[in-house]
């Protein structure tokens, strides 16, 4: 039996999707910018519907939703953007975001854009007053993520959005591990700009899309990609019509099944967090016990090595942190800010559970997992120190 929960690093496109898509790729091929005949028109019509779809996930207009090739391409868009039409100033992000955030703030840094970098607590939240006094008056973007991808912790994003707009500063959220998973109200939230990837919720990898508010703010991007003035003039290029139809399907049947399927997951990982706890010792969780989301599970198996630990679960796909950095020799970072050890990030293994994710299976990854623990520590204890709530909380017994 071989189990994928890996879901946090990419999910299988769903078989709606790819149904929504096929067309697009031999029969409704056209190019979406050649308004000349039907088949230009048939392709424009289809991303304006995937536009539309996106939108009411996040409770956006349509003409607010730019289409990216992912949360990467998207967060470039919304920092570089901001800060290149502005020209100079203050941001402020986080220390356990993701690298397509960090990475793009290091290089505005390189070029005179002043930085501040927020720490977390050990569930890795930020702290809203840290934030209150990070802001200057030169202040021009804040960069906060909706959910952390190692950890799955969920940021107070209410009280960013109630803060960032008293103090009349734009907020930039990637919510590429969030989209589909948890509510998100763009306006009740005050995002002014948001991230998102369709191979996070079931759709096409190589998709994404950029919200950018158009009014109360009105926010002003400086274009990074020029030469055929798609999508408003933001990103130019050819639109690809499949995915594109692809992300918005994603987005329509996240927008239907999100709370079902989020309640199932939330079962499913406090199910499999519960056996952990009930046969092992030193099992410790990562991230907020209750703020976080509903199939994120990463927990620390003490005196176990992660990488060997891995390697004795062939069968099972999981991954020791972010797929985008899980081959770095170096210990998370972001368990770093969390105050985690060198050696307790090295024990860290992350559990992605999905929309396809089943009870059998949970039961079976449980099963192997406590198997392999035990022979690497050679021990027969099962006793813990914690166990769940019914709720998912996690308490001291």
């Amino acid at each position: 039996m071989t189990v994928y929960l890996d879901n946090m690093a990419t999910t299988p496109v769903d078989r709606r999707v790819l149904d929504a898509m096929l067309p697009y790729f031999c029969d409704r091929f056209g190019n979406a910018a050649s308004k000349t005949h039907s088949f230009g028109n048939d392709a424009a019509m289809a991303v304006e519907r995937a536009r539309e779809q996106v939108a009411a996930l996040l409770a956006a207009q349509p003409r607010e939703i730019i289409f990216t090739a992912g949360a990467t391409e998207s967060n470039n868009l919304a920092l570089k953007g901001v800060a290149e039409y502005v020209g100079h100033g203050h941001i402020i992000t986080c220390k356990t975001e993701h690298k397509a955030v960090l990475d793009v703030c290091h290089s505005l840094e390189e070029r005179g854009f002043s930085l501040t970098y927020l720490d977390v607590d050990r569930d890795g939240c930020i702290d809203i007053n840290a934030l209150d006094e990070a802001i200057r008056d030169d202040t021009i973007l804040v960069s906060l993520m909706a959910a952390n991808n190692e950890v799955g912790t969920v940021h107070p994003l209410a009280q960013i959005g109630a803060l960032c707009k008293r103090r009349g500063v734009l907020w930039h959220c990637d919510a590429a591990q969030a989209v589909g998973k948890v509510p998100l109200d763009v306006r009740a939230l005050g995002i002014d700009l948001l991230s998102l990837s369709a191979h996070k919720l079931y759709g096409p990898k190589g998709e994404g899309a950029l919200y950018v508010r158009s009014r109360a703010p009105r926010v002003r991007l400086k274009a990074q990609l020029e030469g055929g003035g798609q999508e408003r003039g933001l990103r130019a290029g050819t639109l690809n019509v499949p995915a594109i139809v692809g992300v918005g399907e994603a987005c329509r049947l996240a927008q239907l099944e999100l709370a079902e399927e989020g309640v199932k997951l939330l079962d499913l990982r406090c199910k499999l967090y519960e056996r952990f706890c009930s046969e092992l010792t030193g099992v410790e969780l990562n991230g907020h016990e209750s703020e976080r989301l509903p199939g994120n599970l990463s927990v620390c198996f003490s005196a176990v090595d992660g990488a060997e630990l891995l390697v004795r679960l062939g069968d099972i796909a999981i991954s020791s942190g972010s797929a985008c950095s899980s081959d770095s020799p170096v210990p998370s970072p972001v368990l770093a800010a969390m105050g985690r050890s060198a050696e307790q990030a090295r024990s860290t293994l992350r559990f992605g559970l999905g929309r396809f994710t089943t009870e059998s299976e949970i039961d079976y990854v449980a099963g192997r997992v406590i198997e392999e623990v035990l022979r690497l520590r050679g021990d027969g204890s099962t006793f813990c120190e914690r166990q769940l709530t019914p709720s998912g909380e996690s308490v001291a017994i």
